[in-house]
């Protein structure tokens, strides 16, 4: 049994407001930073994170000497006792700042990768989790803790993870609500659209929904995860703004550094291939895309220019700039297939062929009179043929 990040999204404060502590379970990459931020968020909550995995013992509370005369304490019989004082974390210190600064707003104290900390940090730990207590500090009212874990073998359903990890205690399993994760490749795809993922990414992903997090017990190596993805999304968006020839040359390296050989090279080869995808949008407004255009298909060509001449409203062919990138693409297509883009045009006379005459009559020298007079050549051609 798991559930999705939307289901987590009400499952998390659900545990809370009972007054619990949720622990959720999850492959690396597979969105739990992400969640307990949004769950912040929701609850209006302040969000302090202690990444378990990096922390030592003694990170949180270590021991200080006597700081005043008054910490000492002199016996008859067994002579001169120190009252040992302790030193707490920046995080703690600002958690309890924050608490007395802000009594009525809530804190979310998110422990990550708790498993991967070692024994004696898990112990050290163990306090906070179960009692609220650190030595003598108490957690203010206000705080809420949640956990998170990536899944080992002892895990129902886990048996072939490889986590570095350090079992829990078993306390710790008894008071805490395990709430294990897994990926929804359409709540995934979902959330890339509302935040303008790389479209080819999505394109890929909606094709190929499995690959969104592969977990192969005999690839120890670099696999897709749903943040592996976001990176991968992102250094594509960059590489769009390079020149075809390097483009071709870095892909398959470069997405296979965040999605292992199998998935990178495939994905690249999307890319560069099928997966170019271009759009009007594309071409109407990117350089980059104009430059993509050469190197498509014949078909291709035609139906994007057709599509421009269906839909003139975003660029009109009656402003310079859309003649002048539209007559540059034409140049790149066929005789044939300029005959069938302007017998397109010839079916569209209020909607492009009038503005642009009227265009044309004010400047008999500018870009758009120079598409408009060729336009007429190459279907008086066709006609000729």
């Amino acid at each position: 049994m798991a559930l999705t990040y939307q289901q987590l999204l009400t499952a998390v404060p659900l545990v809370l407001r009972a007054g619990n502590v949720p622990n959720i379970v999850g492959d690396a990459g597979i969105g739990k930073s992400a969640l307990v931020k949004d769950v912040a968020s929701r609850l209006g909550a302040h969000l302090f994170t202690t990444v378990v995995s990096l922390s030592e013992k003694g990170d949180l509370a270590i021991p200080v000497p006597p700081l005043t005369s008054d910490s000492f304490v002199e016996t008859q019989h067994y002579g001169r006792l120190a009252n040992v004082q302790f030193g707490y974390s920046e995080t703690l210190i600002r958690i309890i700042k924050d608490a007395e600064a802000h009594p009525q707003t809530p804190i979310v104290w998110f422990l990550d990768e708790f498993n991967r900390g070692t024994a004696a940090v898990q112990s050290e730990l163990m306090n906070l989790v179960l009692q609220r207590r650190i030595n003598a500090l108490r957690l203010p009212d206000t705080v809420m803790i949640v956990i998170a874990e990536n899944p080992d073998s002892t895990m129902a359903g886990f048996g072939d993870r490889e986590y570095t990890v350090a079992s829990a205690d078993a306390a710790i399993k008894d008071r805490t609500v395990r709430l294990v994760m897994t990926t929804s490749t359409a709540e995934w795809l979902d959330w890339a659209r509302t935040t303008e993922i790389n479209q080819l990414v999505i394109n890929y992903l909606t094709t190929y929904p499995e690959r969104l997090v592969v977990h192969d017990p005999d690839n120890l190596d670099l696999q897709p995860t749903p943040r592996a993805w976001e990176r991968v999304a992102n250094n594509l968006d960059q590489l769009q703004q390079l020149p075809p020839a390097t483009q071709q040359e870095l892909a398959a390296d470069l997405f296979s550094g965040d999605l292992g050989n199998e998935v990178g090279v495939s994905f690249a080869q999307f890319v560069l291939t099928q997966g170019k995808q271009l759009t009007l949008e594309a071409i109407q407004t990117k350089a980059a895309s104009r430059e993509n255009f050469a190197g498509a298909d014949e078909a291709t060509k035609v139906r994007l220019l057709r599509e421009w001449v269906a839909d003139d409203k975003r660029v009109p062919l009656s402003t310079a700039n859309g003649a002048s990138v539209f007559s540059t693409l034409l140049d790149q297509v066929s005789p044939d297939g300029q005959f069938a883009i302007a017998q397109s045009i010839g079916g569209q006379l209020d909607q492009v062929i009038q503005p642009m005459y009227e265009a044309a009559k004010e400047d008999s020298v500018g870009a758009v009179a120079k598409l408009y007079r060729r336009l007429a050549e190459i279907a008086t051609r066709g006609d000729r043929n």
